[in-house]
């Protein structure tokens, strides 16, 4: 009787889909409410290497979602507290963890070396950094958000039409589990969402989960979902880029009216303003915000009069 019995005596798994597990490298971006349930699942399954991405620290606030983590492992980088305990769920995984926030800079280099991608991070920035590098390597994403009683896990990017296709328009306004709050049950059930998924990419499992969407109230006690396999692709996406990719002639605009510019060369502008800015001739404009909202839609009013060159960044302070 082996750890993985009760696992590889279905049918769709076996000795054969174990093995595969075994050698998948899968790369999850966040190590948060999503992240958490992810990386147990993931670490439970066996699935032989994970590389575990997130800038974050544990904080008390955050303990009531995230139950992988200790009281005593508060003000550790989550990364490194969340392989110290998947190593003791099970050694037979690799969890490779690196401390800082995914940005396009370094998207592309992680990304080409796994076979599949979840996206724990919820943020608009990092979930379309994960799927413009996952479309550009054909690799599978699994990308998840959740806040207050509700949320979504969806499968993009491989096969399947990109994140962006199954949202050409972001909102214009986005809450955060600060400010509209969230249950710690409902992160878990779209986490273990996300883990389903992942390992059914993983073994090849029809139908397939990629193209489709899966969506859980638990106010009104339903789930729900679409498929997007026919989803076209926006013509002109705005990317992001990192801080290291700044050119030093760009334009710099922060449209954060509650910081400091997060650079002297940068310009204080509120997304109100957009429509009556005219750039100057050959510049690029670099639009900055915390989570990439702010700086995406002022991009798309900026972009339907100007036909210069736009990028988008994410701030993190």
């Amino acid at each position: 009787m082996t750890r993985y019995a009760r696992q590889t005596v279905l049918p769709q798994v076996g000795a054969a889909g174990q093995a595969r597990l075994a050698r998948a490298h899968v790369l999850v971006v966040g190590a948060g409410g999503l992240g958490g349930p992810v990386l147990q699942y993931l670490t439970g399954a066996g699935v032989g290497q994970i590389t575990l991405v997130d800038g974050d620290v544990v904080a008390e606030h955050n303990l009531h979602r995230q139950p992988l983590y200790r009281m005593d492992q508060i003000g550790e980088p989550k990364a490194r507290a969340a392989a110290t305990v998947l190593a003791a769920l099970n050694p037979q995984v690799q969890v490779t963890p690196l401390v800082g926030y995914l940005d396009p800079a370094n998207a592309p280099g992680l990304v080409a070396l796994v076979d599949v991608v979840l996206d724990c991070a919820d943020t608009f920035a990092a979930s379309l950094t994960l799927s413009d590098a996952c479309r550009d390597n054909g690799v599978p994403l699994i990308t998840a958000s959740a806040l207050a009683l509700s949320g979504y896990v969806a499968g993009c990017c491989g096969p399947a039409p990109s994140l962006r296709a199954v949202f050409p328009d972001l909102p214009e306004r986005g809450a955060t589990c600060a400010t509209a709050g969230v249950m710690g049950p409902v992160v878990g059930a779209v986490g273990a969402l996300q883990a389903q998924m992942a390992l059914a990419v993983l073994l090849g499992l029809e139908p397939s989960p990629l193209g489709r969407l899966i969506s859980l109230d638990a106010l009104g006690w339903r789930m729900g979902g679409f498929g997007f396999d026919a989803a076209p692709e926006p013509l002109r996406p705005l990317a992001f880029i990192g801080r290291s990719q700044i050119r030093a002639d760009d334009l710099l605009i922060d449209l954060r009216a509650e910081a400091a510019p997060f650079s002297p060369q940068a310009r204080h502008i509120p997304p109100e303003a957009m429509p009556d800015l005219t750039p100057p001739d050959g510049r690029r404009v670099v639009l900055a915000c915390a989570t990439g909202l702010r700086a995406h839609n002022a991009g798309q009013t900026l972009q339907t009069r100007w036909p210069g060159e736009i990028a988008l960044l994410a701030v993190h302070d």
